[in-house]
């Protein structure tokens, strides 16, 4: 058979039936291959840079997985930058780059790199060395990124090999493993200090996400009435409408929550690294009693000592807890109420900015109109840049695959992109796109990818004509002056690049004009709102820490 046949057919009989790229010669037989079936779809992308963060918001909306598919050399190097976005994110995806042929390698043939090129930004990067050998090749890679903790995996098939007719070695059965148990007697010692405690506090990450484990945190937290805060990755993980939710542990951390944080007596941090992004390169003051949770063993003891480390699965580890907690007498019992505070405390430093009823709109009323219009099912792509704080403090989430958003990787333009990966896992459910024009200017092309899928699309550009949050640095630490990085005198018209590639447009400049354009969008189609926004307003990142 032919090569790229057992390509797709290894791809469906892992449960992957969507593959995003661009076609190139060396990818051509895939696509073939691809046409020839209705169990399997390629999308068609502008921008290789975008085809790895495509298949990055297909997972994180979903839970499944999609594979990319790239040329060799400047496709599979532009496709880079998300596969660093989704390793940080432990985001699995299968990456098919096509390769140099070995014959050639080394003299310099088109499109060439030397394949180790690619070694730090994956899960793991395997080169096929045999025709034979790549379906075999290609099942391993699944497995390995679907094994926690996830990944992105590259596999590498030199071009010759696609298109050969060959009997592909068989495979044997390569499962995926269980994640692991946590230890009993770490477990029980996690719990005692827990119920012990006077005022627990519960930070949960992006683990928690991937382990599907937002019932069991859900669990733990009543039964210990400890408050909940979210890290970025978190974010979504547990229901802000619940009352022991208690803020958004970010670069715009309220001055409230860091010192619930600080003042609670042990705190059990389950699915995150405690990395150098959220805990503002490890500054705030943990408790000498904290509970770790993670799946790499590496993230034990990065910036803080645990008292009890726990290297297992999120889901299981929570439900161990929660069925110890059920024996113990706990001693908390006011985290409603520490919870509360904060979240009083935020609504009240905020309310200057989401009050905001004329234009230039701040981010933050923007969003709040934004999120009293969209339905709470729907699925939300955010961008970095300075517009990603304000969403991440102002615009409340449910459920864990409603938002996604870059961890500590933080690339601008990704958004969009990921909305195409999140419309297309998810074709029953409205989909928006968070994005400042900063970063709308990344990845514009992928608006006519919305626009030829016909995707339920809806991207919101809060355009301030400005790299405001690099300008505000800019005029307040090194006096470079007011709007330094702004182009103000060349203003950008985003619905006329939008109506270019196909889109509807609307421009809104009020909170009713928002709730206005979004609910004719959610029954139009793929749509571009336009928001002018306030390029002199506060930075989450100064403003809320005060």
């Amino acid at each position: 058979m032919k090569n790229s046949d057992a390509i797709i057919d290894c791809l469906t009989a892992n449960g992957i039936d969507t593959v995003f790229g661009i076609p190139g010669k060396q990818t051509l037989p895939l696509n073939e291959s691809i046409s020839e079936r209705d169990d399997i779809q390629f999308v068609m992308a502008r921008h290789e840079t975008n085809v790895s963060h495509q298949a990055w918001g297909y997972a994180e909306s979903s839970g499944g997985m999609a594979a990319t598919v790239v040329i060799p050399g400047p496709g599979d190097m532009n496709a880079m930058n998300g596969l660093k976005n989704a390793l940080n994110d432990c985001t699995p995806l299968l990456h098919i780059a096509v390769e140099t042929e070995p014959d050639i390698r080394g003299g310099d043939g088109i499109h060439e790199t030397p394949p180790d090129t690619y070694d730090n930004v994956v899960k793991e990067n395997v080169t096929v060395e045999t025709p034979q050998s790549t379906v075999a090749e290609l099942e391993r890679a699944i497995s390995i990124a679907k094994t926690a903790p996830k990944g992105p995996v590259r596999v590498g098939i030199p071009k010759n090999f696609v298109p050969m007719e060959i009997e592909p070695a068989a495979a044997g059965d390569i499962a995926v493993p269980e994640p692991w148990d946590a230890p009993e007697p770490e477990v029980r010692e996690a719990s005692e200090l827990l119920a012990a405690a006077d005022e627990p506090m519960i930070v949960a990450g992006g683990g928690v996400r991937a382990a599907d484990a937002s019932d069991e945190l859900r669990a733990v937290a009543e039964s210990l009435e400890a408050p909940v805060a979210t890290t970025y990755k978190g974010k979504a993980t547990f229901p802000e409408d619940h009352p022991l939710f208690a803020g958004m542990l970010c670069g715009g951390t309220s001055a409230a929550l860091k010192r619930c944080l600080e003042e609670s007596d042990v705190v059990l941090g389950v699915g995150t690294d405690f990395d150098a992004v959220w805990t503002k390169h490890w500054s705030y003051d943990m408790p000498d009693e904290l509970v770790h949770v993670t799946m790499d063993p590496s993230d034990i003891g990065t910036g803080y000592e645990p008292s009890v480390g726990i290297v297992a699965d999120a889901a299981r580890t929570l439900a161990a807890v929660d069925v110890d907690l059920a024996d113990l007498s706990v001693t908390g019992g006011d985290g409603e109420v520490r919870a509360r505070e904060v979240r009083e405390a935020e609504a009240e430093r905020l309310a200057e900015l989401r009050d905001v009823s004329e234009a230039p709109l701040t981010t933050a009323s923007a969003v709040t109109a934004i999120r009293d219009a969209l339905p709470r099912e729907s699925v939300v792509t955010a961008d970095a840049g300075g517009s990603r704080i304000w969403t991440l403090m102002s615009f409340p989430t449910y459920a864990p695959r409603d938002y996604v958003n870059p961890g500590s990787w933080a690339s601008m333009g990704l958004s969009i992109p990921a909305a195409v990966g999140a419309a297309v896992a998810n074709p029953d459910r409205p989909v928006a796109a968070f994005i400042g024009e900063g970063g709308l200017l990344m990845c514009l092309e992928e608006l006519h990818t919305i626009a030829a899928e016909s995707l339920d699309v809806t991207v919101f550009v809060f355009n301030n004509d400005d790299y405001a949050i690099i300008s505000e640095e800019a005029e307040r630490s090194y006096g470079l002056g007011e709007g330094a990085y702004g182009w103000p005198e060349s203003p950008l018209d985003c619905r006329d690049i939008a109506k270019g590639m196909g889109l509807d447009t609307a421009r809104a400049e009020t909170p009713a004009e928002i709730v206005d354009a979004t609910e004719t969008a959610l029954e139009s189609g793929p749509t571009l709102v336009e928001i002018p926004t306030d390029p002199y307003e506060p930075q989450a990142g100064t403003f809320m820490t005060q």
